[in-house]
């Protein structure tokens, strides 16, 4: 399975992902927040329609700058929402939360760690994880566990910013660290595009679209987890 992640689009389109998506085989795109820049919400269904002539599977959650009603717009869309819900697509398992804890600047989907963290924890406990990896006959490795969230665990490569100061979630940290899921994918911090290991869970922060940048995601039948950064130009 290949799953193209990408993150934070603020409402600008790269010419780039359309190329990439025509010449590549991809499963599942990913998009782990930060579809707009505070709007305009009608971006949202002309940015995933365009993606839906080249790609058979969208899953979206929002951002801390994405406003209220963007989450009804990925509903209405052809995309899936995987935001506060368990999303089953051949061997992986996602649990997606959007939103961010607190930054200084007052985005509209940002809560304070608790709420963040008890948010995040309903949807673990939608699906137990720990069944998930267990080997079944179609599934004899079991199922790759994906936590999809926007902001990234504190105090990891996928949260640093310029002056090398961490600020991501340590809700998001202390979700991985008593679930363990298999990958984070995440976004939120445009500089910090980056691969880390929280434990045993990789953590792959994509970077930001606007700059071109996506990672690649291919999953084989062993459920071997590859990532690779890869330009979109």
């Amino acid at each position: 399975m290949n799953i193209l992640a990408i993150s934070d689009v603020h409402a600008k389109e790269n010419i780039g992902l359309y190329t990439y998506l025509e010449k590549n085989n991809i499963d599942i795109l990913i998009i782990s927040g930060d579809i707009t820049n505070f709007g305009p919400l009608e971006f949202v269904d002309e940015f995933i329609s365009k993606l839906a002539n080249l790609v058979n599977t969208i899953m979206a959650i929002p951002g801390n700058c994405d406003p209220e009603g963007v989450i009804e717009k990925i509903d209405e869309s052809v995309a899936i929402c995987a935001h506060g819900d368990v999303i089953e697509y051949g061997n992986i398992v996602i649990y997606g939360f959007g939103g961010s804890n607190p930054t200084p600047f007052d985005t509209p989907c940002e809560m304070d760690e608790d709420t963040l963290y008890n948010s995040i924890k309903s949807v673990m406990d939608l699906k137990d994880i720990d069944s998930i990896k267990e080997p079944t006959d179609n599934f004899p490795h079991g199922k790759v566990t994906v936590l999809l969230t926007h902001a990234p665990p504190k105090d990891t490569e996928a949260d640093k910013i310029e002056d090398g100061a961490h600020v991501g979630s340590e809700s998001v940290r202390r979700i991985i660290e008593e679930y363990k899921p298999r990958l984070n994918l995440c976004g939120h911090i445009h500089e910090a595009r980056s691969f880390d290991m929280l434990g045993s869970t990789v953590i792959a922060n994509p970077g930001m679209l606007e700059n071109g940048f996506g990672c690649l995601i291919e999953i084989d039948d062993n459920n071997n987890v590859i990532a690779n950064f890869i330009e979109l130009t």
